[in-house]
């Protein structure tokens, strides 16, 4: 099943969301610091009973922040929640089934008892029931200020916090007693949160925090509200708080089980039966967008955003929103940026990405596209193999490469003749930062170097 991206301003603030399925709508709330991509196969899943909406919550994922209250407070989890309903408003959605994991599922749950009309019901995978005590701890220690810094040095930080919050929980209460029964080492799901943390930046703590410092006020058993269905499975670090819900409103109901899947077949049978009224049309804006674009080569999504009177493509390693060309749609090409990547091994010839653009261009309305000069130096040296490792080094590498660059051409052989002239204005830890992102979501790059210096065309 075709998983869609877009992207809807509301009250000023771009949403970005990704859409699925056909069916009554189904608001999905992901938990933080993640993103809306957490629940892509579960949208391929249930997206055969619903249309499943997944935006990114404020300031995580493609979803701009919320801004600071008019006396320079930061947003809390009313604020979260009146967004998340404000979204699904200005989307069309006027009644919503809804599910929410860990922190989405307290957002959706606020939301729920502020604006009760515009849900049918809601299903929570695990809902946090925290002692004074323990929000004391969270407060304290659990959201730490995330900065890029000149030489990478945030990043062995960020690697192993996440890689180590699969092992205990909270992540920094390193005791037997608080160690996870569900702990990997595997890097690939450790670079997908990692991915979204620097997305995040900073502003991940306004959100989480917003969450940490929530009430826990369930309704009182004589509220009358749509029905919610909260469960958790044996290796769900929040399972033992089921036992601390007490009483709840009648439609309300609180499970143990053992497994994620029991979990997600329980939540879908109960939104199945409190599905709301299905609708026919969902806005989104038209200065920005991902266009469904379909090769010989290629079969996937195309992040676009601007306009103009031609395309303009980015240099390999780079994107979109790294281009400067205030007059052209900026395209990421595969494999880069926010666009899908190649089936298998990305081609080096230059008709293939060609005939990604031309498409890309054809869809925009508009038929002249400028291509970028091809790297100088070695393709597979100028960028080499950034596949996550176990230990995280792919990040510190990649840093070194975007500083490098900077310096010399090509950056892999720094010595005097290869000096390059340079701005040490944008030496910054916020730009390096910006480059550092796109060159870890290049995985196409080297081949598109090599398909750039085999272009007959130039």
């Amino acid at each position: 099943m075709s998983i869609t991206r877009h992207y809807l301003t509301v009250n000023g603030r771009r949403v970005h969301y990704r859409r699925a399925g056909k069916g009554p709508p189904l608001l999905m709330v992901h938990q933080s610091p993640r993103s809306s991509a957490e629940y892509e196969a579960l949208m391929a899943e249930w997206g055969a009973d619903f249309t499943c909406i997944a935006p990114d919550t404020p300031g995580f994922g493609q979803s701009d922040p919320l801004p600071p209250g008019a006396d320079g407070s930061d947003p809390d989890i009313n604020d979260f929640a009146d967004a998340i309903v404000e979204f699904a408003r200005a989307l069309g959605l006027e009644k919503t089934a809804a599910y929410g994991f860990h922190s989405g599922g307290i957002i959706l749950v606020t939301a729920l008892k502020r604006h009760p009309a515009m849900f049918s019901g809601l299903a929570v995978g695990g809902y946090a029931i925290w002692t004074s005590r323990e929000m004391q701890i969270f407060g304290e220690r659990y959201l730490l200020p995330f900065e890029p810094s000149l030489y990478g040095e945030h990043l062995p930080w960020l690697w192993h916090r996440i890689m180590e919050q699969s092992w205990f929980f909270p992540w920094f209460d390193v005791r037997p007693e608080s160690r996870l029964t569900a702990a990997h080492d595997d890097p690939l799901p450790t670079h997908a949160i990692v991915m979204e943390m620097l997305d995040a930046g900073d502003a991940y703590r306004l959100g989480y925090g917003a969450v940490l410092r929530a009430p826990r006020d369930i309704p009182p058993v004589d509220a009358v509200t749509p029905p919610v269905l909260i469960s958790a499975y044996d290796s769900d670090p929040l399972q033992e708080h089921i036992d601390r819900l007490g009483d709840m409103p009648a439609g309300w109901a609180a499970q143990k089980v053992a497994t994620p899947a029991e979990h997600q077949a329980l939540s879908l049978t109960f939104l199945r039966a409190h599905a709301g009224p299905a609708v026919d049309d969902f806005a989104e804006d038209s200065d920005a967008g991902f266009l469904a674009v379909t090769t010989d080569r290629f079969d996937g999504l195309i992040h676009w955003q601007g306009r103009g009177d031609h395309v303009a493509v980015h240099a390999p390693g780079s994107e979109g929103a790294l281009t400067t060309a205030p007059d052209a749609y900026c395209i990421d090409m595969p494999g880069h940026g926010l666009s899908s990547g190649w089936a298998g091994t990305a081609p080096t010839d230059f008709a293939a990405w060609q005939a990604v653009a031309t498409s890309a261009a054809a869809a925009l309305g508009v038929d002249r596209i400028t291509w970028p000069t091809p790297p100088g130096g070695d393709p597979a040296r100028l960028f080499p193999d950034l596949s996550p490792d176990r230990h995280g080094a792919y990040l510190t590498t990649a840093w070194s490469i975007v500083r490098a660059r900077h310096f010399f051409a090509p950056w892999y052989d720094a010595k005097a003749a290869n000096a390059t002239a340079f701005d040490p204005a944008i030496i910054t830890p916020d730009r390096l930062a910006l480059e550092h992102r796109a060159v870890l979501r290049a995985t196409g790059a080297s081949a598109y170097a090599t398909a750039l210096s085999n272009r007959k065309d130039p």
